[in-house]
């Protein structure tokens, strides 16, 4: 089951960040901070993926205007399931739930960045539209 995040989720998401983290280590305070904050964004969504009671993955995107799209885009910023449920659908059940609420606001694409989940991404529909760069501040 894929629900929308409340409060009582930041712990579980925690784990699961730090699991997901490769660039970055996670900060506990900053991380309460960040979550507190974007569970209250309009434009932020964040899901989390259930099993038996259990928060097994979770997705954090967002919402913006842009001009090149004629209008809003979803960018879905994070996505993480665990290992043992990797490979059985909820990845693709965090992402289509994602598309949904795209939808509902009216966005124009769903974009995302990725270094090792390209053939994820093809396998449900997404096509490879740029390079990602980043700079560290």
């Amino acid at each position: 089951m894929v629900r929308k995040a409340n409060k009582n989720d930041l712990e579980n998401i925690y784990n699961l960040v730090k699991a997901f983290a490769t660039s970055f280590e996670p900060e506990k305070e900053c991380f309460i901070s960040s979550f507190e904050h974007i569970l209250h964004d309009k434009y932020a969504n964040i899901l989390v993926a259930e099993h038996d009671m259990q928060i097994i993955g979770y997705s954090l995107g967002f919402i913006h205007d842009t001009f090149y799209a004629n209008g809003k885009v979803a960018w879905l910023e994070e996505i993480m399931v665990k290992e043992d449920f990797r490979r059985k659908g909820i990845g693709f059940e965090l992402v289509r739930t994602f598309e949904e609420y795209s939808k509902e606001k009216k966005c124009k694409l769903v974009a995302l960045a990725t270094r090792r989940a390209s053939a994820f991404y093809n396998s449900i529909g997404y096509e490879e539209s740029a390079t990602y760069f980043r700079k560290i501040l």
